[in-house]
């Protein structure tokens, strides 16, 4: 009885061993990289004169971080935050999904919360590993990505 007990404990340790070698190690994107995005987003609105909306997500879409400049817009949150979500679901910005929409799969402009307008970007690692995205609104779309740009460009190394 002893034996069985203990040859059942030992199968089950190397299972689980084994099992443990086989979980995939990924690349986050911390709280850390997150206000440091939005902090230089925010700092190029100010500087622009642009009162912005700024969400941070991770790569399962999840709310990382959020900063709503004074006196923004109220609805330029929601887009701001489908702007992060749609880059959140895809690798591409949102300027390329709405070309995307434009020269080869029209039908995807009229999904929900898809965003096909400037302001999402893909947070990429230098490797190419999507770990979330960043979502602006307040400006016009072409402004919008310009302070988008300005967040991913403030920790490029910190994605390395």
């Amino acid at each position: 009885m002893k034996k069985t007990l203990l040859s059942m404990t030992l199968t089950t340790l190397l299972v689980a061993a084994g099992s443990a070698a086989a979980i995939e190690q990924r690349p986050i994107l911390t709280l850390e990289v997150a206000k440091k995005m939005a902090a230089a987003c925010e700092a190029r609105a100010k500087q622009e004169g642009w009162k912005m909306n700024i969400a941070v997500l991770d790569s399962g879409g999840n709310l990382k971080h959020f900063s709503r400049m004074d006196d923004s817009f109220l609805k330029s949150i929601d887009i701001a935050m489908i702007k992060a979500q749609t880059s959140a679901g895809f690798p591409f910005s949102t300027k390329q999904v709405g070309e995307i929409a434009a020269t080869r799969v029209p039908g995807i402009a009229h999904i929900p919360g898809i965003a096909t307008f400037e302001g999402g970007l893909p947070i990429m690692t230098a490797d190419g590993k999507h770990i979330g995205s960043i979502g602006v609104s307040g400006a016009s779309a072409e402004q919008d990505g310009i302070c988008a740009q300005a967040g991913i460009d403030a920790v490029k190394n910190d994605l390395k």
